[in-house]
């Protein structure tokens, strides 16, 4: 299994790199205007083919991880419920802003803008935790000396 991935990387990095130097000799210009443009779809294609690839295989073996390791499940489930209550808490927390806003894509709606407002919220949330935990690590290694 080992050497097949590492043939597939290799060809299709082999092929990036062809693509990469045909992109690069048609130039910015003959691309802009549209006449080489054909020659940027195969290398965003196998931009696509090497996502697909990493995200079927971090699914299979964190799935796979999960069900052999159950202590791990546990925590998993543990991990996943604490940032769902932040995502909940940050959600209550965001109110949505009355005013409208004008967009490309239109005008912003108050639901809009309370997602926003949550994911900002949930942000700062998960960064104060992050700042404390590292703080809380510095502390406790500097006791144990």
């Amino acid at each position: 299994m080992h050497k097949i991935l590492k043939i597939v990387a290799a060809l299709l990095g082999v092929l990036g790199i062809v693509f990469l130097v045909r992109i690069i000799s048609a130039g910015d210009d003959a691309i802009k205007s549209g006449e080489k443009a054909g020659l940027v779809d195969p290398m965003a294609y196998i931009a696509y083919a090497i996502l697909a690839l990493v995200l079927a295989f971090v699914l299979y073996f964190v799935v796979k991880n999960l069900f052999t390791n159950t202590a791990g499940l546990k925590n998993t489930l543990i991990g996943v419920g604490a940032f769902a209550a932040v995502l909940i808490i940050s959600y209550v927390f965001s109110g949505g802003d009355p005013r409208t806003y004008d967009l490309q894509e239109g005008v912003a709606t108050e639901a809009q803008s309370q997602m926003v407002g949550a994911g900002l919220t949930a942000f700062y949330i998960l960064l104060a935790i992050a700042a404390g935990a590292m703080m809380f690590s510095g502390v406790k290694k500097i006791i144990s000396k």
